[in-house]
């Protein structure tokens, strides 16, 4: 990642919108069922859990609230300051540091669940993102659980694009969108923007391989939640949220389907 993007990257973080992106909407989606997906895989708590990219700290906080023995890295310094004001003040302890994915002040072996919730969508250079996975694998334990997220190829014309027709307030995305599909790479498309990397489903499970995990599980985990138009007021009715959920759940392997959510997580083993 060259400075330019990582430039950006800090820009638009330091807006501070990314505390509250998972209360609501489509974020309280991706929280619930990321959750969901956690906890299918997750050995049994005080395990030592390292949440790489955690952001303000949502996850960390969460999985200490259950036991977990939990460490925080971001490469954003207003991150790791909400996080650690977060688990103060609930009482929570979480080791909070400033740190890059691709080069961890953890020792090898040290850990026994490592999240890569947001890294790997950050990570335009595929040296970059090999090199984030190697880091996870040398500090996770044999036998360790990584839980990896990525954006799907088709994120920009079917969520962007179709869903949340941006393209009447950015006349560039139209443009951008054959090239994020051909490539992956999606360019800043506002000022506050940053680069990000769009997988296919395939390549994710294979860059994970790749870099000595056994891929356990893949996922698209929002599924068609994207497109609902009417979804805050769908998740305020319990019967109206279960279906959105059921749907979700329902779907969330089907292979020709998998690229059609905006949002995937591989679960892997270290070998």
């Amino acid at each position: 990642m060259s400075a330019e993007p990582a430039n950006a990257l800090q820009d638009h973080y330091a807006r501070g919108g990314e505390q509250a992106r998972l209360e609501d909407g489509l974020g309280l989606v991706e929280f619930e069922r990321t959750r969901e997906i956690l906890l299918r895989r997750l050995p049994a708590p005080p395990a030592v859990v390292t949440d790489i990219g955690g952001g303000p700290g949502r996850y960390a906080l969460w999985l200490a609230g259950l036991g977990y023995t939990v460490r925080l890295r971001d490469i954003v310094p207003l991150h790791i300051e909400q996080a650690v004001s977060s688990a103060e003040a609930a009482s929570l302890t979480v080791d909070a540091a400033v740190g890059d994915a691709r080069n961890l002040d953890l020792a090898g072996g040290s850990v026994d669940v490592v999240l890569l919730l947001g890294p790997l969508y950050h990570l335009t250079d595929p040296a970059d993102r090999a090199r984030c996975l190697d880091e996870a694998h040398r500090v996770l334990r044999p036998g360790g659980v990584l839980f990896v997220a990525a954006f799907s190829r088709w994120a920009a014309r079917l969520q962007a694009e179709v869903a949340r027709t941006l393209y009447r307030s950015f006349g560039n995305l139209r443009a951008a969108v054959p090239g994020v599909e051909a490539t992956g790479v999606m360019p800043p498309l506002f000022e506050g923007s940053f680069s990000a990397y769009c997988h296919r489903p395939d390549e994710l499970r294979g860059e994970v391989e790749a870099a000595g995990f056994e891929c356990l599980d893949l996922v698209s985990v929002k599924g068609i939640a994207f497109a609902l138009s009417d979804l805050d007021e769908r998740l305020g009715t319990p019967q109206d949220r279960e279906v959105v959920f059921d749907a979700a759940r329902a779907l969330e392997r089907v292979p020709e389907l998998l690229g059609i959510g905006p949002h995937l997580i591989a679960t892997a083993r270290r070998v």
